[in-house]
């Protein structure tokens, strides 16, 4: 199968490749596949869902790099020191920096509070109000996106400035991707339909009303963006010969800390990276809509995809590996 007939299945398709935009890829660090779906440009942006997660393990690792924060192995509550804690509690003060990594926090919940969370005035707080328990720190793996949002604070915390002029100053500019701006607090129909919108986006990042952008979900970047981040990556932390993240964080942010159910592939898990074979220098930061960063250190090659909302699409890896890697290789 060659490029153009990939990209009318594609065009085509009722499955789970209908939603696709954009789809970029580098080879040796060069152009090696490009197309556009559904009226996207190249330089339009989608909301990428949950590998917005990926880029919040990549600032927490440019904030230890810079000295804001001493190790993953940091307790949370340290960053939070004006914090009241509920009479009682004692499982939080033993939470680390490695537990929200990894997604092996507790939390005093069942199924995630969105709209205690998301109506609140500061995020971080009413995130920090959800972690610790009775159970104490079981190791357990417990999907979190609300959880995630006390990473913006701690990056905001220890370096005296918001998360997105971190991102934009020492992640975005250096890879050239255009700034992002903050799209700003807004209502919870505003929120519903930024998830959702299907059409080309701008660069952003949702925030919370104190403009603490929501690590979990909300920011918007295109395919090619993506490539690049990976492309990083596959450089050791380089990019134009420029250091922007430590190949020592690289190496323990893509190596398998926990292994996953049934559920999520079982695949292995990084920090909000994934791994998805055992034997093989495969990593990808994955999202809602088949949104995925991919990179193969084996071959290397980074792919980035993007696509409009669509729930429950967890096969995009093995798409790229199946139809995009053959035309690049060919």
């Amino acid at each position: 199968m060659n490029k153009e007939q990939l990209h009318d299945i594609i065009s085509g398709s009722t499955g789970n490749e209908k939603n696709i935009c954009q789809i970029y890829a580098l080879k040796d660090g060069k152009e090696a596949y490009l197309d556009n779906f559904k009226g996207f440009g190249t330089s339009d942006a989608m909301h990428l869902a949950s590998v917005t997660k990926g880029i919040m393990s990549i600032l927490t690792g440019i904030a230890i790099d810079n000295g804001y924060i001493s190790s993953v192995d940091q307790k949370v509550m340290e960053f939070f020191p004006d914090y009241t804690v509920k009479r009682g509690e004692k499982t939080i003060y033993d939470v680390t920096i490695r537990h929200l990594l990894t997604m092996t926090a507790p939390y005093k919940y069942r199924t995630e509070p969105w709209k205690k969370v998301c109506t609140s005035g500061d995020w971080t707080v009413a995130a920090l109000d959800l972690l610790g328990g009775r159970s104490g720190i079981t190791g357990e793996f417990k999907y979190a996106t609300l959880g995630i949002q006390i990473l913006t604070g701690i990056i905001e915390r220890s370096s005296g400035q918001k998360c997105l002029e971190l991102a934009n100053s020492l992640l975005f500019a250096p890879l050239g991707i255009p700034e992002v701006k903050d799209h700003g607090d807004s209502s919870a129909e505003d929120q519903f339909n930024y998830v959702t919108d299907k059409s080309p986006r701008r660069h952003e990042w949702y925030s919370d009303p104190r403009g603490s952008v929501t690590a979990g979900w909300g920011l918007c970047l295109s395919a090619y963006d993506l490539a690049r981040i990976g492309q990083m990556i596959l450089d050791n932390g380089k990019y134009n010969g420029r250091k922007i993240l430590s190949e020592s964080y690289i190496n323990d942010m893509t190596s398998a800390h926990l292994k996953l159910g049934e559920t999520f592939g079982n695949m292995d898990y990084g920090y909000l990276w994934y791994r998805p074979y055992k034997d093989r220098n495969v990593f990808a930061a994955i999202g809602d809509g088949g949104n995925v960063i991919y990179v193969n250190k084996d071959i290397n090659i980074a792919v980035g995809v993007t696509g409009s909302f669509r729930p429950r699409i967890f096969d995009r890896v093995d798409f790229i590996e199946k139809n995009v890697l053959p035309i690049i290789e060919a």
